[in-house]
């Protein structure tokens, strides 16, 4: 196994339940269920990768599953996220039968990370009833940790007014050119991990000639900026990729780190890219 196998086995982030999670992971959204989806997990297990993050709203859970069971690697070693698609409509009961839909689809008896995948449409009591169903799932083993994603930081703050258990994790879009401060604060208080989706931002600022330079500084490519950036930050980060090259080089992150001035520099991109939906400004 390559060094760099080996570091992205070592490099994890202590949730604030005890459970550990890999800091850099494979996000499998678009990702086709015609083979797609169990290639692309396949390359990304054989290439030491240990997270997995997909979705019931995605439609690859099935190949997820049969790619983590096929690898031949033990259950316990590989982290599986999946989540709740709250737009459907919130609610106790809801969660309850989403979540045992995706362990079945899965084919897996339980899943490491389980997250509300929007604020959604509901209001306060809604949300608070599933994250209720989300408590339920992980007091009886079927989630080892449970989150929330793209909660901005109204929607936070009403959730720990009656959560009895604080999110162990917030999935956002995250990049030098969105960094979300005021939520990044709240779930330091609090203890919450962040979470970066889209942190290559859809290949929209690949082409930054800002990016360009610091990428020929470090003798790296732009995308291994991104993600290094994501790590120096102390967030977890889930690029996307089918392509086993590019698996590889996302993953091949490890062997460098950004200067702090570098860190600060790239902060300075903020612009509040959204490279998608933006569920964080619902009411």
């Amino acid at each position: 196994m390559s060094a760099a196998c080996l570091s992205l086995l070592m490099a994890t982030i202590t949730l604030n339940d005890g459970n550990t999670i890999p800091q850099l992971g494979l996000g499998v959204y678009l990702a086709g269920a015609d083979g797609e989806t169990y290639d692309a997990v396949s390359a990304a297990l054989r290439d030491g990768y240990r997270h997995i993050d997909t979705a019931a709203i995605y439609r690859n859970e099935a190949d997820v599953g049969r790619a983590v069971r096929d690898s031949g690697i033990p259950r316990s070693e590989i982290f599986v996220t999946t989540k709740f698609w709250a737009n459907s409509g919130h609610g106790f009961e809801e969660v309850q039968k989403a979540c045992r839909v995706s362990l079945s689809r899965l084919g897996l008896e339980y899943v490491d990370l389980y997250l509300v995948h929007s604020p959604g449409a509901a209001d306060a009591h809604g949300r608070a009833e599933t994250w209720r169903g989300m408590e339920k799932l992980k007091a009886d083993g079927l989630a080892r940790s449970i989150g929330v994603s793209n909660y901005g930081l109204l929607h936070l703050q009403a959730l720990l007014q009656t959560a009895a258990v604080v999110p162990a994790v917030n999935q956002v879009e995250l990049s030098p050119f969105r960094n979300v401060p005021d939520v990044a604060a709240f779930c330091k208080e609090h203890g919450i991990a962040l979470e970066a989706y889209s942190p290559l931002t859809k290949g929209e600022r690949i082409g930054d000639p800002r990016l360009a330079r610091i990428a020929e500084k470090y003798k790296k490519t732009p995308a291994q900026i991104l993600i290094r950036y994501c790590i120096e930050n102390g967030w977890i980060v889930i690029p996307k990729s089918t392509r086993p090259a590019r698996i590889h080089e996302n993953g091949d992150v490890f062997d460098f780190r950004l200067s702090v001035d570098d860190v600060i520099l790239m902060q300075s991109w903020e612009e509040n890219l959204v490279t998608g939906w933006d569920p964080m400004i619902a009411p």
